[in-house]
């Protein structure tokens, strides 16, 4: 069955000062109809350019130089008018600032009402109805009145749930949601992702969410993409990748988080992420590595499936590294 978006060997470009760097690197992911994938990694793994270029809002002067982003089998880089017309309709995004997406100077109501004047054919009182509809399925109080209000009178996360109507106000195939939580506090991050839940629920929409936050992901995610140093590392069910990490990267992400009942010690990655006109040779993480060997600093591993099939990682001691935990796990241990 073909995935709804695939995503194919993606790389984007950006001239600094510094040379040429790449924040996406070859990456490759599928999304699945109805599903969420997260995309999960720390700040500057290339999360958010990878799906800005899918989205055709790559910020200047960043340039994709290779791949492919398939959507329903139609490559969009190739066709822009295509990915254009897509964009809002079939394929919508949030950001993580909401104050700085919406227009000051535009009511909230006007805001959705303009998605319907670009891509809809109704009428302009028809779609303050829809607005006010919109504002209640993203389940804010009071939508009759906060329909009319400005931006600046809505809380964070108030404006957090302005986005996801306007988002889906053409109750697009695909929800792109870049940090949709960050800025706000844990129990709106949770009310935000419930709501988010809802809405998938409603509509079918797949999700792709890219997150540095585990719990979130744990969560939220069917599917898992780990990112480090502008490539794919890890891709699996989230179920498999949460539970039994096959990349070291991964495996040091899950040990840095507190466990809810306090079986394990927190383990914190060494060092930190690597600058990208500065990435080390051959495997990326390998200054980080409890593993790491000589042979890891020579070559780049490529993203390639394990034994068993379902599960994608770029180590090459991948498979030698977890091979006992793969025997006590077939005899009915459990590795955390």
């Amino acid at each position: 069955m073909r995935p709804l978006l695939r995503v194919s060997d993606l790389t984007v470009e950006f001239p600094t000062r510094e040379g040429v760097i790449r924040p996406a690197d070859g990456v490759t992911w599928e999304l699945e109809e109805g599903r969420t994938l997260v995309i999960l990694g720390e700040s500057g793994s290339g999360k958010s350019v990878s799906t800005q270029a899918v989205g055709g809002i790559l910020p200047y002067p960043g340039r994709v130089v290779g791949g492919r982003v398939e959507y329903k089998g139609e490559d969009l880089l190739t066709n822009r008018r295509l990915r254009q017309r897509l964009r809002g309709k079939e394929i919508a995004m949030v950001f993580q600032d909401p104050l700085s997406s919406l227009n000051p100077g535009l009511r909230v109501g006007g805001h959705i009402v303009e998605m319907f004047k670009v891509h809809g054919n109704i009428s302009r009182a028809e779609a303050w109805q829809r607005a006010v509809e919109l504002l209640d399925l993203v389940q804010i109080p009071d939508p009759e009145d906060r329909v009319q209000r400005y931006p600046h009178e809505l809380s964070g996360g108030m404006r957090q749930r302005v986005m996801l109507a306007i988002a889906v106000s053409q109750q697009p195939s695909i929800l792109i949601a870049d940090e949709p939580t960050t800025a706000l506090d844990a129990t709106v991050q949770a009310q935000i992702i419930d709501t988010v839940r809802d809405l998938q629920r409603n509509l079918g929409t797949a999700i792709v969410l890219i997150t540095h936050d585990i719990g979130v992901a744990a969560a939220f995610a069917d599917d898992i993409a780990v990112m480090y140093g502008g490539r794919v590392v890890e891709r699996g069910s989230a179920t498999d990748v949460l539970r039994r990490p096959r990349h070291p990267y991964t495996e040091a992400l899950l040990s840095s988080v507190p466990h809810v009942e306090g079986r394990r010690e927190l383990a914190p990655i060494p060092g930190a992420p690597p600058r990208l006109h500065e990435l080390p040779s051959g495997c990326a993480f390998h200054p980080r590595c409890q593993y790491a060997k000589e042979s890891c600093t020579r070559q780049v591993p490529e993203l390639r499936p394990l034994a068993g099939g379902g599960r994608l990682v770029a180590c090459d001691l991948s498979e030698q590294l977890y091979a006992g935990v793969e025997t006590a796990e077939s005899a009915g241990g459990e590795h955390t």
